[in-house]
């Protein structure tokens, strides 16, 4: 399935699994399908305010996420309700799969973070990683999701980042 220019706009529920169990789901419109790439619209589905230290996640952001079949990330662009970047928050997972107007990430414990300016790149929840037990219980995922992370962060150092949403 493949949205195009003349495919009018879509709805999909993007469900985030974590564990074997559903993290959460939210609406999102889909802004276009490669076959490889997907590209949805959403707002911040979250309960209330997320304050991570060095940004927030509040009612009114908008959070435009591209998803690949074939690479073991996502990344979501931030915004809040003025339209000001705030920067982009990057999950690592499984590779995405759609089904019908379901699209499935898993979640594997990783996330980078890179501000507005480029000048904050930070990993996140190395520890949850460590403690999840996929090195044992899944080593390839495993290996795949540290490469996953350092190609991200490898992106978001050098400035390719942004090529790679275009």
């Amino acid at each position: 399935m493949s949205a195009n220019s003349a495919d009018p706009a879509r709805w999909l529920d993007v469900v985030l699994v974590k564990a074997g169990r559903t993290k959460i789901r939210y609406a999102a419109e889909l802004l276009g399908d490669d076959g490889t790439r997907i590209a949805v619209r959403a707002p911040w589905a979250g309960e209330g305010v997320r304050d991570f230290g060095f940004v927030r996640f509040e009612k009114g952001d908008i959070f435009t996420e591209y998803y690949w079949r074939d690479r073991w990330y996502s990344v979501k662009e931030v915004r809040d309700s003025s339209g000001t970047l705030k920067g982009w928050y990057c999950d690592i997972t499984r590779p995405a799969a759609l089904s019908g107007a379901e699209l499935t990430v898993e979640d594997l414990d990783l996330d980078l973070w890179r501000s507005a300016d480029g000048t904050d790149v930070r990993r996140l929840d190395e520890d949850e990683f460590a403690e999840s037990g996929l090195t044992e219980t899944d080593p390839e995922a495993a290996a795949a999701a540290v490469a996953a992370l350092e190609e991200l962060e490898r992106l978001a150092v050098e400035g390719d980042f942004d090529a790679l949403l275009t």
